[in-house]
């Protein structure tokens, strides 16, 4: 259908592009617009913030649905949460496909299907439950990278689902989700995910499977008798009761929605089925209260008339209906209105996540501020862009000159996109500084020792930190998975970005009359050699995973990979090996050690908190691999007029750059069937 075509529960409205305003750096809480009108208005200027860069939804039925689960919502709430995570998920520069199966993860507890198109900064997007239909069109202002936004939308994707009554997705034990989904608000959620599992292996220790499950549910149970609405309880009593039920859950983390704890070995899919299994046992609970209570009949179903088909409202705040029961499914409403089972997964709770709570959690993870402070920042680029020369074959004093000019150079660039200006315009600025300072250390060093003078090409390592790594992978990635337009538009972005990046080297290569031929040759023993080489890549991975925001943990993961690919691949080639095949082959050992390692954690061999994307930790491991060195050295050639020299030191680059996406395909197509088939 046509993509302004809106169909809405009453009917098809067409909806009209809006103009591209900027979008509002800081939203306002969504839990501070509760005391300030109805349900409805709050809703509707809530979720038009999250739609500056859209074609409008029905704002009334969003914001009829506010309240309600979100499994009884309509088709245009639902695409509301399905797509802002997929904009979320594209705003943090992952790739398409994988932007595609966080949508699906999380329309797949809600019973709708998803049909989108994603490229570098847009989404169109169709959902249908089935009886209606709707389609969004997302287009972000710009694009950039946030590893820790991906990892805590995978989070979020399992709290959804087990919140929904289904099985976690990405992680081996869901109350590690649960806890750090309710705990966005902590600063450093990586260190509060290390707590929490800490606490898991502690109690699972002392209390035992049985026992931590049986427990919960007692907890639960009291916090149901306490928050009942009876009478003889008053307003203060339930909230004791519920008080107590988050502690339990939240400090003493038993899972909430009854799983017991995962022990060491057992497979994703034996967790599964016992959450099954515990819902179907809640379930049937509930269904037998409910019936005691009158409010529904022996089929489930609600009973019309009367008092008893209006249950009281609990005393208890809403979080522990939305934590202690679960969702009624419409499975069984699509089909035709047949009876709901008390059995079935999808559609046994009266209560659940509503479509307000969904949005607060999204904007939790939307409003996370950077991990990193600009001049941290800074030091990290200094670090990795010192590194990255070494890895090169420079020498002390080329690194100093790389370490004063990248850490100048990126803390000026994260000044100057807080104030969201053109990312080409703050390329070309950044780089210019990055190398104009890099050179003048050197000339300052030079006063002392005559030798610095000598260093011309050092500059071109100061200007690495901008190389854009994540879109050149990533764009790579989509095109083997046969999504060309996406692929290419990010191939297309780092051409720019490459370009704008050279050009202001070589703009400055020219006013002070630099002449890079490259670095001599430091003539280190081998063994000496390959150490250094292994604390190099180590730090200079690092390094690049704190720019693009990896928590401490994630960073030294990608980096204890990146420190064995890098070291294999350098000395593969000084064997003999082509740049082009090491290259390949370290990307390949990149991919498979980072699914190791997520395969580690699934089977329990691993703390489950180090459960990280695996793009997260592939991406900064060969980023360091890309040849920075031939892509300057092609445009200064050039600019020199030098067309042979300029074109073979392109294709040198372009041969390396292609088999970095090409080995990490190949380790995907390797370790996971939906890259090894075509379906």
């Amino acid at each position: 259908m046509f993509a302004g075509c809106t169909w809405g529960v009453r009917g098809c409205a067409w909806g009209i592009p809006t103009s591209k305003t900027d979008i509002v750096s800081e939203h306002n809480h969504l839990g501070d617009k509760k005391n300030t009108g109805t349900a409805e208005a709050s809703g509707a200027s809530a979720v038009r913030k999250f739609h500056t860069h859209s074609i409008p939804l029905d704002m009334e039925d969003i914001a009829r649905d506010w309240e309600r689960p979100i499994v009884d919502a309509g088709i245009a709430a639902k695409a509301s949460v399905i797509v802002r995570v997929g904009m979320l998920d594209l705003g943090a520069g992952t790739g398409s496909f994988r932007v595609r199966e966080m949508m699906h993860r999380i329309a797949y507890p809600l019973g709708v299907h998803v049909r989108a198109d994603v490229n570098l900064t847009d989404i169109e997007a169709t959902c249908t439950d089935g009886r209606h239909r709707i389609t969004e069109v997302v287009d972000l202002p710009t694009t950039g990278v946030n590893t820790e936004r991906i990892w805590l939308l995978e989070h979020f994707a399992d709290w959804f689902a087990v919140n929904l009554g289904k099985g976690s997705m990405y992680h081996v034990d869901s109350r590690l989700s649960e806890g750090v989904v309710r705990h966005l608000d902590e600063r450093d959620a990586s260190q509060y995910s290390a707590d929490l599992a800490k606490r898991l292996r502690e109690q699972a220790k002392n209390d035992g499977n049985d026992g931590a499950a049986g427990t919960a549910e007692a907890v639960a149970a009291n916090a149901e008798t306490a928050a009942s609405g009876d009478e003889q309880y008053s307003e203060r009593s339930g909230e004791q009761a519920y008080n107590e039920a988050e502690a339990f859950a939240g400090d003493s983390d038993v899972a909430v929605q009854g799983a017991a704890p995962e022990s060491d070995g057992q497979s994703a899919h034996s967790l599964d089925t016992r959450v099954d299994q515990q819902l179907d046992r809640q379930a049937a609970k509930d269904k037998a209260r409910y019936e005691n209570m009158g409010y529904v009949d022996e089929q489930g179903r609600p009973r019309e008339g009367g008092e008893a088909s209006k249950p009281r409202r609990s005393k208890a705040p809403k979080g522990y209906a939305e934590h202690f029961e679960h969702v009624q499914g419409n499975a069984d409403e699509s089909a035709g209105g047949a009876a709901t089972s008390a059995a079935s997964p999808s559609a046994r709770g009266l209560k659940g996540i509503t479509v307000r709570q969904a949005h607060e959690r999204l904007d939790l993870i939307e409003r996370r501020k950077p991990l990193y402070k600009p001049w941290q920042s800074g030091f990290a680029s200094a670090v990795a862009c010192a590194a990255f020369v070494f890895l090169l074959g420079g020498g002390p004093y080329d690194m100093v000159g790389a370490f004063v000019g990248a850490g100048l150079g990126h803390w000026l660039r994260r000044r100057l996109f807080a104030h969201h200006l053109n990312q080409f315009f703050v390329t070309f600025v950044c780089v210019a500084v990055a190398a104009l300072a890099c050179t003048g250390m050197l000339r300052l060093i030079g006063i002392f020792d005559p030798v610095a003078l000598q260093h011309d090409t050092a500059y071109i390592g100061a200007m690495l930190f901008v190389i854009p790594g994540f879109p050149l992978i990533t764009g790579g990635l989509d095109m083997a998975k046969i999504d060309f337009p996406s692929g290419i538009q990010r191939i297309a972005y780092v051409l720019c970005i490459i370009l704008m990046a050279t050009l202001a080297g070589w703009m400055v290569a020219i006013i002070v009359h630099l002449n890079p031929e490259g670095f001599e040759p430091l003539g280190l023993n081998p063994w000496v050699n390959c150490g250094l080489r292994f604390v190099a890549a180590f730090l200079g991975v690092w390094g690049f995973s704190v720019l693009f925001n990896s928590p401490q943990r994630m960073c030294m993961t990608a980096a204890v990979i990146g420190a064995i690919t890098d070291t294999l691949r350098l000395e593969l080639v000084d064997a003999g090996l082509p740049p082009e095949g090491g290259a390949f082959l370290g990307a390949l050992l990149a991919g498979l050690l980072a699914s190791a390692w997520r395969s580690s954690v699934r089977h329990g061999w691993l703390p489950p908190h180090l459960g990280y994307p695996r793009i997260c930790l592939t991406v900064p491991s060969i980023v360091i691999m890309v040849p920075g060195l031939y892509m300057y050295q092609a445009m200064f050639h050039l600019g020199q007029f030098d067309t042979q020299l300029a074109i073979d030191w392109m294709f040198r680059a372009f041969m390396v750059i292609i088999c970095l996406p090409i080995g990490l395909a190949m380790a995907r197509v390797i370790t996971d069937k939906s890259w090894r088939y075509d379906i």
